[in-house]
């Protein structure tokens, strides 16, 4: 069955959310669909993490994003933008990702995949939702907007191990970890806040990082307080280090000078990154700067070369993904549906 859009959103985070807005205030019904829940992103943070901007940086549609202290917490930020999308009466799918889309006469083809075990997965029943259990949907729009981020593809490190059930590219809290040995990848500021945060909680954690130091790297506010932590021998820290390998109970490295260590590791976050869904853009026909991925955009509508696509949030940078935030992303829906 087929169904017809004015507007297709792709991707249910703040960015999507704002182009949704935008376009409701200048007369289209969009429709927003997701691969997760909406915010997935914010929803996977770290329970009880701060965001490192004030709240009204993060508001959208001229709503005021109230919270108890000078930034917001996930919770507080899960609790705005749910609260958005009802006032606004927003159309949201969630669980349901684009697969292509390709552009005839007629309109734009889009081709959609609901993911039903998740979207109908037992809230008692963990193995549930690893089902692979699929939907596939057409719908036919004049206006795609691809607000999709980077969160669902984390960057890989290229090792053997890394795919093994003890290693994941996310970290939600640090309490299962407690009296662990773990190891933290990565040397920005979601590997430095889970490193604090698993050695706070009482996990023996040690931070290996290819940058040299934490220079321009990690927020002010972290700095002195992960480099206090591994001066008291509370963090284990190898710096100008590069993983070579994992393997169960341990975590294999080279150092800066060459020589290798083997490091316990009952648990191992490989927080180095995520990129855009190139393939997806590939699929659609979008050109992409082979250097960074930058899109091809008209600067003014974020209209890429396929005509009545448009691009929003951090995918318009490429690979260089912390150039755009929400704070200075939030406003690209008001370029794609600006008033002729």
């Amino acid at each position: 069955m087929q169904n017809n859009e004015d507007t297709l959103i792709v991707g249910a985070g703040p960015i999507g959310l704002a182009c949704a807005i935008s376009a409701k205030r200048r007369g289209f019904d969009p429709l927003v669909i997701d691969a997760g829940a909406i915010v997935n992103s914010i929803l996977h943070y770290p329970a009880g993490m701060s965001f490192f901007t004030t709240p009204e940086l993060l508001e959208i549609g001229g709503h005021p994003f109230t919270c108890a202290a000078e930034k917001p917490t996930r919770e507080e930020a899960l609790m705005y933008y749910r609260g958005v999308v009802r006032a606004e009466r927003l159309r949201v799918l969630p669980y349901t990702k684009l697969l292509t889309a390709v552009r005839s006469d007629s309109g734009l083809q889009c081709h959609l995949e609901h993911d039903v075990a998740r979207l109908h997965a037992s809230v008692t029943t963990p193995s549930s939702r690893s089902a692979h259990q699929t939907d596939e949907q057409e719908i036919q729009t004049e206006r795609l907007i691809l607000a999709t981020g980077y969160y669902d593809n984390p960057n890989s490190l290229g090792v053997p191990g890394e795919d093994l059930p003890h290693v994941s590219h996310y970290f939600d809290e640090a309490h299962a970890s407690v009296g662990l040995d773990v190891v933290v990848i990565g040397g920005r500021n979601s590997a430095v806040e889970a490193a604090l945060l698993l050695s706070r909680a009482g996990a023996r954690t040690t931070l290996v990082s290819r940058d040299p130091d934490f220079s321009g790297s990690v927020k002010y506010w972290l700095k002195p307080n992960i480099e206090n932590r591994i001066r008291a021998g509370e963090i284990e820290a190898y710096m100008s280090t590069v993983v070579t390998g994992i393997e169960q109970g341990e975590v294999s490295i080279r150092l800066a000078d060459r020589t290798t260590k083997r490091l316990r590791a009952d648990r191992v976050y490989a927080l180095i990154g995520f990129h855009p869904d190139f393939d997806l853009f590939r699929r659609i026909g979008i050109k992409l700067d082979p250097d960074g991925g930058v899109p091809q955009l008209d600067p003014e509508t974020l209209e890429t070369n396929v005509p009545g696509v448009h691009m929003a949030g951090s995918i318009t940078a490429g690979q260089a993904t912390a150039t755009v935030f929400i704070e200075n992303g939030r406003l690209d829906g008001e370029k794609i549906f600006v008033t002729p």
